[in-house]
C-alpha cells in the first residue's frame, strides 16, 4: 500500500495545521509497521487532522471506514486519504482483514480510535490489541489534543497479556493527560477511572 507524497502536498498540510492553529508535537512513528492510536474521538474532524499531521512529514496512516462509505464520489478521495473499507458488524473478520493486511506490507501504520465511536461511550473496544499482539507491531498512544490544539503519534505502550488490564493502563494515561475532544461532552475515560 506504498503511496508518493510530494513535498508541495507536505508543505501544503503543514501550512493548513498552522492556520488552523495546531501544533505538531512529535513526527510520526519511526518503525515501519504500528497501530496509532487516536484519542479522542469525538468528530470527524479529528480525521483531518490526524490526515494532515502526517502528510506533513510525507508519511501515510491507514484508517478503517464503513464500507457503505465508499459510494461516488466520495469513495476514491476516502480511499487515497488512507481509508480501508471495512464491515464493521464483523469484528472477528475485520481483525483478521487488518491482520492479513499487516502480514502482506513491508510498511503500514493503522489509526484506530479505541472509542470505537463519536459519541460518548463507557466502553473502549480491544480489537487494536488483538491485532497488534498477533502481528507483533508497537502501539502508541496518539492523541489530537483540541484544548490545546496538540497533535501527537504519543508514547509507546508495552502490551501484556491482558487486553482489559492494558485498557484500563491507557485510558488512565489519556484521562492524565487532561486532553480534550472537539465535542468534549463525547469524551469519557470511563467511570471506573473517576
Amino acid at each position: 500500500m506504498p503511496s508518493v507524497i510530494t513535498r508541495p502536498m507536505k508543505h501544503l498540510s503543514r501550512f493548513l495545521l498552522r492556520i488552523m492553529g495546531w501544533k505538531i508535537i512529535d513526527p510520526p512513528v519511526p518503525e515501519p509497521k504500528c497501530i496509532i492510536l487516536g484519542v479522542p474521538h469525538t468528530s470527524g474532524w479529528d480525521f483531518l487532522i490526524s490526515f494532515l499531521y502526517y502528510r506533513s512529514y510525507g508519511a501515510k496512516a491507514y484508517i478503517m471506514v464503513k464500507k457503505e462509505f465508499f459510494h461516488w464520489p466520495l469513495g476514491p478521495m476516502i480511499r487515497a486519504m488512507g481509508g480501508i473499507p471495512v464491515d464493521r458488524e464483523k469484528g472477528a473478520s475485520l481483525a483478521r482483514q487488518m491482520i492479513e493486511i499487516f502480514n502482506s506490507n513491508e510498511r503500514f501504520h493503522l489509526a484506530i480510535a479505541p472509542e470505537g465511536t463519536r459519541k460518548s461511550t463507557e466502553k473502549w473496544k480491544t480489537g487494536f490489541h488483538t491485532i497488534a499482539r498477533t502481528v507483533n507491531v508497537p502501539v502508541y498512544l496518539g492523541y489530537f489534543d483540541w484544548g490545546r490544539k496538540e497533535v501527537s503519534r504519543g508514547t509507546k505502550f508495552e502490551l501484556t497479556d491482558n487486553a482489559q488490564e492494558d485498557l484500563k493502563r491507557i485510558r488512565m494515561h489519556y484521562k492524565k493527560m487532561g486532553v480534550k475532544g472537539k465535542f468534549p461532552d463525547n469524551f469519557t475515560t470511563g467511570k471506573d477511572l473517576e
